[in-house]
């Protein structure tokens, strides 16, 4: 018996560009609410492992492990579930996908919320706690990734990196702030009964009203009239019966990239500089608290003087790559020459000695990060083709922040042993020596060129 044609897809509505970039402008504004939310939370729970749980001098070993689990468990679930993720972003809606991360990452943090209000949970399942919003993560930005870069021409791509960096780096430097007013402000409507300070991080009305900000943050992405359909239409894959299977979807990313050597050495640069500083979660609240002698009751204050500073130099550096539009040729400049600045200020701050220059190290980095991830995004968008992304930045993902678990376990190992000043130092000057030599690395100087070496895989 033999089946009747399916019905063809209807043809995307077909945009200009101007309309392009006000789709992207709306998703980008979308999300910024939500992105917010979770650099609250984030933050909330540093504070609670630093002040409110491992206060003590003594408690320096399991406050370092703690650190380490915790960050350990999100980038593990991350990572480990980007294939996946990768592989459905090209088979799914997009916009519904990103909607349904948002709505499942705002029921675990209402979980987490309950968790701490009642009662003081193990560090083993604060782990797993942050590996399902690790794993609800690398979902939406699957999504999210291939969504805009689908939307913006090409010559674009610099400026609208550049406002994706500026999102995350704005979020990191109000964060802070907003955790430390929320978790305050319960504190001194009972300035009677309890002394209100930072470190009542731990008590259950400061961490509701932590975790109650991170739920009033998520925002659907795609929801606006008129908007939505056209995200739809530029994001949505293409379907039909002849379709490769899931498996072989997510085989396609390691096949995309390992035929093309100039892609491969970039993102193995990018592994090896994860390795090197992706422990900074771990190690600054360490730096605060016992390199440079922090009190316990205000190491909160300390850590959101630096991780300020750190998202006050993502916001300046994400700003002059979208008012700029970054570099048009040579790109790989914008990626090598900034890692080599970051790397430079990553070993100063493990050797500053005092909080206002740690503090303005961390900026100094902070600056140089945006650049050369704007500029690396543009690069692989521009080499990548749309409907393939999903799949390719999946494992592009995996294989960049594979190296991050293992810095936050290292981290972890070593600060309690070897001090986390001197670890910042040394890192920071094998990360610069790394940058340095990729300058020289013919593979990476032709990484914009057209790519002769291997034919196009089809999907």
């Amino acid at each position: 018996m033999t089946l009747p044609p399916a019905d063809p897809l209807p043809d995307p509505p077909v945009l200009s560009d101007a309309a392009r970039w006000r789709t992207f402008l709306w998703l980008w504004g979308s999300q910024a609410l939500s992105v917010l939310g979770g650099g609250l939370s984030a933050f909330a729970m540093n504070i609670y492992l630093t002040q409110s749980r491992f206060p003590l001098e003594g408690q320096k070993p399991e406050l370092a492990a703690a650190l380490a689990l915790t960050g350990l468990g999100w980038g593990a679930a991350a990572i480990l579930g980007a294939p996946l993720a990768g592989a459905l972003a090209d088979r799914w809606n997009r916009r519904r996908m990103m909607i349904t991360c948002d709505l499942l990452g705002a029921l675990l943090l209402a979980l987490g919320v309950l968790m701490v209000t009642l009662g003081t949970p193990p560090v083993w399942l604060l782990t797993l706690f942050t590996a399902a919003l690790g794993l609800v993560g690398t979902f939406h930005g699957s999504a999210f990734d291939t969504s805009y870069s689908s939307l913006v021409t090409r010559d674009r791509l610099p400026r609208a990196n550049g406002l994706m960096q500026t999102l995350w780096s704005l979020s990191g430097l109000l964060s802070p702030a907003l955790a430390a007013l929320l978790i305050g402000l319960p504190a001194l409507a009972r300035q009677g009964r309890r002394r209100a300070c930072w470190g009542s991080a731990g008590g259950p009305a400061g961490r509701r009203a932590a975790g109650a900000g991170d739920r009033r943050g998520v925002v659907p992405a795609g929801g606006g009239r008129g908007v939505a359909p056209a995200l739809a239409a530029t994001a949505a894959p293409g379907r039909g019966r002849g379709r490769p299977s899931l498996a072989q979807d997510m085989r396609f990313g390691w096949t995309f990239i390992g035929r093309r050597p100039a892609l491969l050495h970039l993102l193995l640069t990018f592994a090896g500089v994860n390795l090197l500083t992706s422990g900074v979660g771990v190690l600054h609240p360490l730096l605060v608290r016992f390199t440079l002698g922090t009190p316990a009751d205000g190491a909160g204050a300390a850590l959101a003087t630096v991780w300020t500073a750190l998202s006050a130099g993502g916001l300046l550096g994400g700003l002059l790559v979208s008012v700029t539009g970054g570099l048009k040729r040579r790109r790989v400049l914008g990626v090598l020459v900034p890692m080599i600045a970051a790397g430079t200020a990553h070993a100063l701050s493990g050797v500053a000695g005092s909080l206002p220059l740690t503090a303005a190290c961390v900026l100094a980095f902070g600056v140089m990060t945006p650049i050369m991830n704007a500029h690396s995004q543009s690069i692989w968008q521009a080499q990548v083709a749309p409907e393939l992304q999903g799949r390719v930045f999946s494992v592009r993902r995996l294989i960049a922040q594979f190296t991050a678990p293992l810095s936050t376990a290292l981290a972890g190992l070593l600060a309690a042993r070897v001090g986390a000043g001197s670890i910042l130092l040394w890192s920071g000057v094998l990360m610069a020596v790394l940058a340095t030599a990729q300058l020289l690395n013919p593979h990476l100087r032709r990484v914009e060129d057209p790519l002769p070496e291997a034919p196009p895989l089809t999907a």
